[in-house]
């Protein structure tokens, strides 16, 4: 019965810097019909505990404490001191109970478990937790058989909730090294005051401030991604895209079904880049959990990033539609601020390039940067191939323009591709027109496929 305690706690205690822990609705990829996996089995556990005793849990305690001494915490740059002092609200409190267990302190560790639950009663994993230290405080005569906590291990549920804890913690223990980005943000326009990046392997979603200063982590929250993982290709294969995307819209909950919890932000997959890769599938939002279900299991959803009602709530405050991007990521890669700028400056001479190829006239020149299959949309004109060039060389008139407001993110995966957002301001002028460019690497040089001019 203690092994999600048990591990959790030994997991916990390894780790470097423990000592210091303290209107018609729209649809999306969730139909909404499954069944929870996990939403009673924490409730259940806590009350069969009274059933549980010392003799029969310290046989599960023993095994999982020798299968979390059989995995010690891979030691990363990214872990830190105040590393658990990085959890917040529920999550944080979870991870109390768990340290306070670990050190032996049972009695605080099972007041601190009532109060969560008391205050979170839909928190599934609290609840197991809760259950195994309540196991702790019975008699032995009451202890469960070898056989009915087989069973109890062997439930699905159970085994998800092991993964949540498993999830959770080894996303608070190997932290991003401070002061770093990921690597998918070269530059981001003062425009966009926040970013996230979803970290797949930890089911994590980190949000970002970005000021003059930078971009800088400021929250990270446990997230559930697809049932079948990652790497969306195709509608219904129940994954999570992979790639950048921007927050579309922000959805009324009143709008929604209890499903989606607090409310909902689609992103726009397939974007660009996956259309030119023959993906297909939509409705992929960020979105809360039934009222019933504090958080969902790593692997729950239909493709949709799903995150707890609380900090589904602190993230609607903070995105700007159109203006967050969202980079999905099998495994996030984070990298010192200069070598992030580095590699913006480097294509910033192709943007450069381009913008004087089209200011001196030069159609054949120009028509160096774009691929023959090259598509604008606009709210105006949609306009395909190389009869983009002459429409550019009359827009620019040979005039000098300044770029505003820039932001380069930066994609790998089979391809080198960029997505390059920025305002461009004709010399004379007040005002002018935004751009959302799609860039592919073709050997040493960079080719535009897909441009979008809103307005």
């Amino acid at each position: 019965m203690l092994a999600v305690l048990m591990a959790a706690s030994a997991l916990l205690l390894t780790a470097p810097g423990a000592a210091n822990a303290s209107a018609q609705a729209p649809v999306s990829t969730e139909t909404g019909n499954a069944k929870p996996k996990a939403a009673g089995a924490g409730r259940t556990a806590a009350h069969g505990a009274g059933n549980a005793a010392k003799a029969g849990t310290r046989k599960a305690s023993a095994a999982a404490t020798r299968t979390a001494a059989a995995k010690p915490l891979r030691k990363s740059a990214a872990s830190s001191p105040d590393a658990i002092q990085q959890a917040t609200g529920a999550e944080a409190r979870l991870i109390a109970v768990y340290e306070l267990f670990g050190r032996g302190k049972t009695r605080p560790a099972l007041a601190k478990a009532r109060d969560l639950v008391r205050d979170h009663p839909n928190f599934q994993l609290a609840q197991l937790v809760y259950a195994d230290l309540l196991a702790t405080q019975v008699p032995p005569a009451h202890a469960f058989s070898d056989t009915g906590i087989a069973r109890l291990r062997s439930d699905p549920a159970m085994a998800d909730l092991r993964e949540e804890s498993r999830r959770r913690l080894q996303a608070l223990l190997e932290r991003p090294p401070a002061g770093t980005v990921p690597s998918q943000f070269l530059a981001l326009s003062m425009r966009s005051r926040y970013a996230i990046a979803v970290d797949a392997s930890r089911s994590r979603l980190y949000l970002l401030e970005n000021s003059d200063k930078g971009l800088k982590l400021v929250a990270d929250y446990y997230v559930s991604i697809g049932k079948s993982g990652i790497d969306k290709a195709m509608e219904g294969d129940a994954r999570t895209p992979l790639g950048v995307y921007y927050i579309t819209s922000s959805l009324d909950p009143k709008s929604l079904r209890d499903f989606y919890g607090a409310g909902a932000l689609p992103i726009n997959y397939p974007n660009p880049y996956d259309v030119r890769r023959g993906k297909t599938g939509g409705g992929i939002w960020l979105h809360g959990t039934p009222s019933q279900q504090f958080a969902r299991a790593p692997l729950a959803s239909d493709g949709c990033v799903v995150m707890a009602n609380p900090d589904l709530k602190q993230l609607l405050r903070k995105v700007q539609i159109g203006a967050t991007p969202v980079v999905t990521a099998r495994s996030l890669q984070w990298v010192s601020p200069p070598q992030a700028e580095k590699e913006a400056q480097t294509f910033t001479r192709t943007i450069t390039a381009w913008k004087e190829a089209r200011a001196s006239g030069n159609e054949a020149q120009l028509k160096k940067f774009y691929l023959p299959e090259f598509q604008r949309n606009s709210n105006k004109r949609s306009i395909e191939g190389f009869s983009v060039l002459r429409d550019e060389v009359e827009y620019a008139q040979g005039k000098r323009v300044q770029l505003k407001d820039v932001s380069y993110l930066h994609w790998r995966d089979g391809d080198d591709t960029m997505v390059a957002t920025f305002g461009e301001v004709f010399e004379g002028e007040k005002s002018g027109r935004t751009r959302r460019q799609y860039w592919l690497r073709h050997g040493s040089e960079w080719k535009l496929f897909y441009e979008e001019v809103p307005g």
